[in-house]
């Protein structure tokens, strides 16, 4: 019996649809909402659906992994670039570092050298000075000693003089210089 009203009602509804149409006034049903069509709407939708996955899984998704494949293979040789790079500035800078500090030692090195070179150039001429030095003032002392027994040698006579002198001055008298010198001697 629902069998049969249900053909009633479908086929009352295709008469009204039928007989009011597009001339009776009335919109037209939006087709996927039409229960006549949704059979056939099924059986393209699943046609459609296979022929999207079929062209889909064999070739945009193929050329899609292809391209991703393609970047995935770019990205690990980019970072193995990068990290051969990175090693070779490492070794660079170790390198850098090692002859940064051979030089320092090279440069110390030659720094203590050249400052022994030095002391001993300064030692040997200080040495040399101070031998000039200690023979000008042994020939100073030579002449000093020679200076004072010429002076000491005429003391007696310059003194002999003066006696002289002085006596003239004091009593008019000459006296000779032999009782001046016997004078001065005993005094």
């Amino acid at each position: 019996m629902a069998e049969s009203t249900h053909k009633e009602a479908v086929a009352g509804k295709h008469e009204v649809h039928t007989s009011t149409g597009a001339h009776g006034g009335e919109q037209p049903q939006f087709p996927p909402f039409n229960t006549d069509t949704y059979s056939s709407q099924l059986v393209w939708l699943t046609l459609t659906f296979t022929l999207l996955y079929v062209l889909m899984s064999r070739l945009v998704l193929p050329r899609i992994g292809e391209v991703i494949d393609e970047r995935r293979e770019r990205i690990r040789r980019d970072l193995d670039t990068a990290e051969r790079l990175k090693s070779d500035t490492d070794n660079a800078l170790a390198e850098y570092e090692k002859a940064l500090s051979d030089a320092r030692s090279n440069a110390g090195a030659i720094a203590r050298e050249t400052r022994d070179k030095l002391d001993a150039r300064v030692s040997k001429r200080q040495a040399a000075v101070d031998a000039e030095i200690h023979d000008r003032i042994a020939d100073a002392e030579k002449r000093i000693q020679a200076t004072r027994t010429k002076a000491l040698a005429s003391v007696d006579e310059i003194a002999t003089d003066v006696a002289g002198a002085v006596v003239k001055k004091l009593i008019d008298a000459d006296v000779s210089p032999a009782d001046i010198r016997s004078a001065l001697s005993k005094g």
